[in-house]
C-alpha cells in the first residue's frame, strides 16, 4: 500500500502526513460496478483513489440518475468532505467505473490534518476547486449543450477515463447517466455511426473518430 499511496500523493503531502494516512487508514479493492456509497447514507470516511475510477452520480426524485463527474487516481470528492464534516446524509452515489484500490481516511482524522498539515489544507481547497468547476460543466452541458453535443462530450469522457476505445455500456445505461430517454440515445448512437464516428456492435460501442 505504501508504494501505491507514495506513487499518487507523494507529490502532494510530506512523509509525515503520508505515514500517518498509512497508519489510520484502510486499503480497499473494489471490482467495477460496485457501489461505494449510497444516496441517503451515512459517509464514514474520505476515499484517497490511488487507482481506477469512480463516477460520482445524483439521482431525482423518480429515481434517475445524472452522471455529475468522474474522480481518478490521486482524486478525492469534495462532497464526500462535506458530508463527513458536517456528519449528514450524502446527496450523491458513487460507483466504481474501473476495479479501483482506494484508502479510506477516518472522518476524525480530516479536521485535524487541516490544521496540522499546509499539504492536507491545499489538496482540500484544490478538491472543492476541482469538483465545483466540474458540476458547473455538467450544468453547463445540460442549459447550453444539445443532446447531441452532450453525448459526444460523454463518448469521449468515459474512453478517457477507461483509457480505450471501446464503451461497454448499455444505450439505457447511457441514457440514465445523461437523464434521456433510449429512445434518443438510440437515434444519436444511429447518427454517430452514419457519420463513421463510431460502430455499433450487440454490446458495446466502439470509437472510430470522435
Amino acid at each position: 500500500m505504501i508504494q501505491e499511496l507514495k506513487a499518487s500523493y507523494g507529490h502532494l503531502f510530506e512523509d509525515a502526513l503520508i505515514n500517518e494516512i498509512l497508519q489510520v487508514g484502510t486499503y480497499k479493492e473494489v471490482p467495477e460496478g460496485f457501489k461505494l456509497m449510497e444516496i441517503g447514507g451515512y459517509v464514514k470516511g474520505m476515499p484517497l483513489l490511488v487507482s481506477g475510477v469512480i463516477k460520482v452520480l445524483r439521482e431525482d426524485k423518480n429515481g434517475d440518475e445524472l452522471l455529475l463527474y468522474y474522480l481518478e487516481k490521486g482524486d478525492t470528492c469534495s462532497m464526500t468532505m462535506t458530508c463527513c464534516m458536517g456528519q449528514t446524509k450524502s446527496e450523491i452515489g458513487a460507483i466504481a467505473e474501473t476495479d479501483t484500490k482506494l484508502i479510506m481516511v477516518p472522518v476524525q482524522k480530516m479536521e485535524e490534518w487541516t490544521a496540522k498539515y499546509k499539504s492536507w489544507r491545499n489538496f482540500v481547497f484544490e478538491s472543492y476547486h476541482n469538483r465545483l468547476n466540474e458540476l458547473l460543466q455538467t450544468l453547463d452541458s445540460i442549459a447550453f449543450d444539445n443532446m447531441d453535443e452532450r453525448l459526444l462530450n460523454y463518448l469521449k469522457e468515459k474512453a478517457r477515463v477507461n483509457d480505450e476505445q471501446i464503451i461497454h455500456n448499455t444505450h439505457q445505461e447511457i441514457a440514465y447517466e445523461l437523464h434521456t430517454s433510449r429512445v434518443v440515445v438510440s437515434r444519436l448512437l444511429k447518427k454517430l455511426e452514419n457519420l463513421g464516428k463510431i460502430e455499433l456492435h450487440r454490446n458495446n460501442i466502439q470509437i472510430i473518430d470522435l
